[in-house]
Order: structure tokens, then sequence, then C-alpha cells
């Protein structure tokens, strides 16, 4: 068995210990670089986002560095190549100067160009943008290009025309073509902060608790647990602050009885039509949550897998938890690599609840 002292200067608190086995659990890979990890029971040592199979927390042993796992008689693991971790923080690092870069062009650069400013070859560079960010490059500099177009259009001195210039956007036809998809609505209405955009809402109750729907023009937008109806109407407004809010009518109790009847059970689906409205990656997350069978899990390793994005487990962590249609976008089918459940926006009973409805 491998010898496990440390030298001065080596030892971990027991709250960095606590916090590093949680990064190990969740197999985060921001954590590299920070320390390593090693197994007695294999002699082998990891770094933080290892595929392999999690150890029992009594086998673990953390380092500092790779070479003070190497002198402890640990070897590096032949998967997540542990040794190797300084090129991961290089490359880290030249995707976070990318990522300024696209910000702050005022014309977007070529792959090769951008790849040349960082310093990696342009195969490199795309492959590696996406792991780490989860988007292209292509990808990364329009959602950069709208955030400015929602920043200057709110702004009383510029106009709709220059707000779009100043983005990026070489064409206002163009833009205007994307309008939709891109801010929700027109620019010009966007700029007037959405006014003439109505959300119907109703609070009722369920199994689960009390239960907020909401719906636009183009369908759901909005459904949220909890156990306090006004703070989930507050949760709405901060969700969509710059829409127009009506109270459910009678009319609108239909749908509400349709969403509730869903919840309690969710295996026959919801058949109402879908307002929603997220990121390109956030979207792409969520299809792949509505493609989960009722009454199937899958981790979000899985999740990042399919959607062609091994590395991306905490972004997709993170989608899930951004979702704001609960059940009708099952983010409640998502658990950990070893099965076990893990944070749920409207809590860990009612996502069991709901596991227990569909099986």
């Amino acid at each position: 068995m491998p010898r496990t002292t440390l030298k001065p200067g080596e030892q971990f608190s027991a709250k960095d210990e606590a916090a590093y086995w949680d990064a190990v659990v969740r197999r985060d890979t921001t954590r590299v670089g920070q320390f390593v990890y090693a197994v007695s029971s294999t002699g082998i040592y990891c770094k933080p986002g290892c595929p392999s199979r999690c150890p029992e927390r009594k086998n673990v042993h953390f380092f500092v560095s790779p070479a003070a796992a190497e002198r402890a008689g640990f070897r590096p693991c032949k998967r997540c190549r542990p040794h190797q971790a300084g090129a991961e923080i290089k490359n880290a690092a030249a995707i976070h100067k990318a990522c300024r870069l696209l910000e702050n062009s005022d014309t977007t650069p070529g792959l090769t160009d951008l790849a040349a400013m960082v310093g990696l070859s342009p195969s490199h560079l795309h492959r590696q943008f996406k792991a780490i960010t989860g988007l292209t490059p292509k990808a990364y500099a329009m959602a950069a290009r709208v955030k400015s177009v929602r920043q200057t259009l709110v702004a009383p001195s510029s106009s709709v025309t220059e707000a779009i210039y100043d983005a990026g956007y070489q064409s206002v036809s163009r833009f205007y073509e994307k309008s939709h998809a891109v801010l929700g609505m027109t620019p010009t209405r966007y700029r007037r902060g959405g006014k003439g955009m109505v959300i119907r809402f109703a609070v009722a109750v369920c199994s689960l608790g009390d239960i907020l729907v909401a719906c636009s023009a183009k369908g759901v937008c909005a459904i949220l647990l909890g156990d306090d109806g006004q703070q989930l109407t507050r949760d709405l407004q901060d969700t969509f602050p710059q829409a127009e809010f009506i109270g459910g009518d009678a009319g609108f109790e239909k749908t509400v009885a349709t969403v509730v009847g869903f919840v309690e059970a969710p295996q026959y689906g919801l058949h109402l039509p879908l307002d929603i409205q997220g990121t390109l990656f956030q979207q792409h997350v969520w299809q792949a949550l509505q493609a989960i069978p009722a009454g199937e899990t899958a981790s979000y390793q899985q999740i990042a897998q399919r959607i062609g994005q091994p590395k991306a487990v905490r972004a997709v962590a993170q989608a899930c938890a951004a979702n704001v249609l609960a059940v009708a976008v099952p983010c409640h089918r998502v658990v950990r690599t070893d099965g076990s459940l893990s944070g749920y926006r409207w809590g860990i009973a009612r996502k069991q609840a709901l596991l227990n409805k569909e099986q």
C-alpha cells in the first residue's frame, strides 16, 4: 500500500478536504490544478472530474500536486492523466482569453485568426472552446453580440440602429429577421421594456404543494413549485421582469387544471404548447431532458454526452437549475452518476416524489 506521509505545507484543512471531496463526487472539472486525490485501495491518483467510478471516502487522500501524490507512492490514472493537468490549465487560460476577444472585438475574428491570437491551432481551439464553454466560438460570439444589443437597447441615449451596429451586426435587416429568436420580440418592443407582452398566470394547489402556471401568447412559459404562492408570483416577476402580468380568468382554469393533472401523472405527457426561453446551450440541454422517457433517469454526464459536449457536465447542471418549466422540462429525471439524487430547484423531496409518480 502506498505511503501517505505529507511534507510540511502539503496538508489540507478539514474544511478544504470536505470541499475537495464534494468536487470529487460531483466530478467538478473547475477544480483541476487545485488538488489531486489518491485512492489507497488502488494505488492510483486522479484529478477532479475523473470519469472513473467514485471511490469510497475512507480510501481517499488529497495532495497539492501530482508530484506530491507520486512521492507518496501513487501512480497516475490512465483515464484522466492527472500528471498532464498543466496542459488543461493552459488550455483554460487560452479559452478565457478567446472569450474576452470575442466579447470585445468590433468585428468577430475568424477561427484561424482567433487561434493565432491565443496561441492554439484552429482545430484545437474549436475543440477546447466547445468543451469548456459548451458553445462553439461562432455561437459564443453571437451570444455576446445579442447581450450587447440587449444592454445597448435599454440605454436611453442610443437608437435601435446604433445598438445593432455597435454589437457587430453588419446588417439591420438580417438582425430583424432573427430578432424574435434572440430577443423574444422586435428590437423596438424590447427597447420599450417589453411593453405589450402579456403573461397570464394563476396559482393552484397540487400534491407537491403550491404550483404556479404561466402562459405567454406562444404557450406555457413557467411552471413553478413551492410552498408559498406569493413567493412563486415574485419568482415569476423576477424571471420575466419586463412583461405585463394578468391573473388567470375562468378560461385559464382549464389550462391550469391540465398542468396540475400532468404533474400528478407525468407519464401521460403535457399536451400544451410550450414557450421555452433560454440560451442556445440551455435549449440543447432541455431538449435532451425532454427525450428522457418517464420512469427513467439519466446522469449529468450522460446528458452532456448526448448533446455532444461530454466535458460540459457542470454547465448541464447549471442549465437544469435554470429551468422554469417544472416537469414539462423534466430536470427531475437527472441524477448523479451513482444514481443518487442531486440538487433540485424545487427541493429534493419533490424530485423524489415526481420520480415515484413516474415509476
